[in-house]
């Protein structure tokens, strides 16, 4: 066995996939992944891509299960908190429609009658359709324009209630789901797909409401002007439906791979970024840029196949529309001059004619955004359809109180099993009790299980088989609060978000005051370097904490953990990856924190294992060896190979 200088293996990322909680279930076969801890860290990101499995995931080739009518439905609750406001938008829109519409029946009102007073010396007619022309006009950009400022503020609320859906579903869908359906992915359905939606909101929806009732208004008025033009429209519509819907038919296929291709692309984008140390480090710049650019490619070759589809329609169109026109202004010149049609029916006919097939290409405009938001609308609505692998219970149970100075909760895993999504399953049968107020640690070879036991407890899966029991309470009885306020993890790097440092020691406890904050920092041995920073407790530390060091951040989520008081404590790892002052610093901090709760550790470095009551040394997901350290060392199995040769390499 492999082991590192401190005498045990190294990082233990169990080597297995997440499990299949996430709901719908899709008929796709599973791929393939790399392990969890390695999709998550930062420091793997941007290394080269693992050769691809023979299998497939559906949500790691971005194929969201989305079930019928799902978009409609999603696109109606969108819109139901707006219906006052649409129904103005649309009074606002027939309005402006009937007095656009209204001019070429005052150009054949002006040719047929008042130019015939005016010559006859009555000016009244012609000053009547000038006044209505001037009205018309006037009345059509003032409804235009509210039209324009009240279906933009309707899009707008809709697509900040799109983005918060988003954004709060992500959270609140599990671990699995995360590890599978990269950040990238998600970054790409609340930003280039919402603004698809934008697009059809703001510009799309009024090109096809437009043509819409500008068509039906023509038509109508066609027949009411001459039969003939209004039959000869209606013919011509035929030609143009079929050319729509085999637009329609072949621009969502484009779309649909658009929106999948520019995920692909942000992906890649935030990966090589997030994870650009070793990017830099192992000279992957030239690489990535070949990878970047085949994807990058990729999606400017189905951007271009987009705009051919569009090119194909509005060139087919104009054929239909203008071969349409030109017979029927002969026809119409035919009928003038045998007497059978008024010039000014023929003037109104023909600007009429125009008006209806000038939007054709405004059609195609329309749904060209149309598909693209249709797709988007897709993806989006698959993913909110998505539900938790671990759901909230219908009826959250409530933990039995603590008895006055009893520490910590008891902790129980009865008859767990455990399988990844891949089918090896890691707990074969697991059963194992941690008395209140313990510290147990956990140690073992890369795979055996120790990463998974941790979130388990921390539920972040849930078991394939049996329960995992606080207080005799099963994890998935309880409410996500109350489960987060009982039980905290501290990982192997502590997570800093953007904020000051005493906004991230307060993220357990949001209402703690700024001395309960200060007083956990002391008691945690972090006080005085967060004193010497230029702003104290108020120094911003930036993204992800890059402004102080890795034992630090990790100080920092100890006095985090210390702060929230859980009753039971998981320690992921936590000095693994830290030089020795820092480790020292770490497991003083480890002591304080550790104090008077039940604490499960997953240990790498021996020296960390020496603080526990009680060791388990695990292999295939069985315990092999449980007892004291002391005893364990004394004896002869795995544990005490593991701390002579640790011993030996630290002199």
């Amino acid at each position: 066995m492999t082991t590192t200088a401190t005498g045990l293996p190294p990082d233990d990322p169990e080597g297995h996939r997440p499990p299949q909680q996430q709901q719908p279930a899709t008929p796709h076969s599973p791929k393939t992944e790399a392990a969890p801890e390695t999709e998550s860290s930062p420091e793997t990101e941007g290394a080269p891509e693992a050769a691809a499995s023979p299998a497939t995931d559906a949500l790691a080739d971005d194929l969201l299960p989305t079930p019928k009518g799902a978009s409609r439905t999603l696109l109606a609750s969108l819109l139901a908190p707006h219906r006052r406001r649409v129904r103005w938008v649309a009074v606002a829109l027939l309005l402006q429609q009937a007095a656009v519409q209204a001019g070429p029946l005052l150009v054949a009102y002006a040719l047929d009658s008042a130019v015939p007073a005016l010559r006859a010396g009555d000016h009244g007619p012609l000053i009547a359709v000038a006044v209505a022309a001037v009205l018309c006009a006037v009345a059509s950009g003032g409804l235009q324009f509210g039209f324009i400022q009240l279906s933009a503020r309707v899009s707008q609320d809709v697509l900040l209630d799109l983005r918060g859906r988003i954004f709060r579903h992500a959270q609140a869908l599990s671990l699995d789901f995360h590890e599978r359906y990269t950040s990238g992915r998600l970054i790409s359905r609340a930003t280039t797909d919402v603004e698809s939606l934008r697009e059809l909101l703001e510009e799309g929806l009024q090109e096809l409401i437009t043509v819409a009732l500008s068509t039906l208004y023509i038509t109508a008025t066609l027949i009411w002007l001459d039969w003939g033009f209004g039959a000869a429209a209606l013919v011509s519509a035929g030609p143009l439906a079929l050319l729509v819907r085999s637009f329609r038919h072949r621009s969502h296929r484009v779309y649909s791979a658009k929106s999948t291709a520019m995920a692909r692309v942000i992906v890649k984008f935030t990966e090589t970024l997030g994870g650009i140390r070793p990017v830099q480090a192992f000279r992957r710049e030239r690489p990535n840029d070949a990878a970047f650019a085949r994807l990058n490619h990729q999606h400017a070759r189905i951007n271009g196949a987009t705009s051919l589809e569009m090119a194909r329609y509005v060139v087919s169109s104009r054929l239909v529309a203008n071969t349409t026109v030109a017979a029927l202004v002969l026809w119409g010149a035919y009928r003038v001059a045998t007497g059978g049609l008024a010039l000014g029916v023929l003037a109104a006919g023909v600007l009429y004619l125009r008006r209806l097939y000038d939007p054709i290409d405004r059609l195609g405009m329309f749904l060209n955004s149309y598909e693209s938001a249709a797709a988007s609308l897709q993806k989006i609505a698959g993913l909110l359809a998505l539900r938790p692998g671990v759901p909230e219970p219908a009826a959250p149970a409530a933990l039995p109180a603590v008895a006055a100075g009893r520490p910590g909760r008891e902790v129980a895993f009865h008859g767990v099993r455990f399988a990844y999504r891949s089918g090896g399953e890691v707990l074969p049968r697991f059963d194992l009790t941690l008395p209140a107020g313990t510290t147990v640690a956990v140690v073992g070879a890369t795979g055996a299980g120790k990463s998974t036991l941790a979130k388990l407890l921390a539920r972040f899966y849930d078991p394939t088989e049996g329960e995992v029991l606080l207080d005799g309470v099963d994890l998935r009885a309880l409410s996500t609060t109350a489960l987060r306020r009982g039980v905290v993890m501290v990982t192997q790097e502590a997570f800093l978000f953007s904020g000051t440092v005493a906004d991230n020691i307060a993220l357990g406890r949001p209402d703690a005051t700024r001395a309960e904050i200060e007083h956990a920092a002391k008691a945690i041995g972090a006080h005085d370097f967060i004193t010497a920073l230029p702003d104290g407790y108020d120094t911003d530390v930036r993204k992800r904490g890059g402004r102080i060091s890795a034992g630090q951040r990790q100080l920092v989520g100890f006095a985090r953990a210390l702060l929230a008081d859980p009753a039971v404590l998981i320690l992921d790892e936590a000095t693994s990856s830290l030089d020795i002052p820092g480790e020292r610093a770490v497991q003083r901090a480890m002591a304080t924190v550790l104090q008077g709760r039940t604490a499960l550790v997953i240990a790498h470095r021996l020296s960390t294992v020496e603080i526990a009551d009680r060791v388990l040394v695990m292999a295939d997901g069985r315990i092999v060896e449980d007892g004291p350290p002391k005893e364990l060392i004394a004896g002869r199995g795995r544990f005490a190979e593991l701390h002579r040769a640790w011993r030996e390499s630290v002199g």
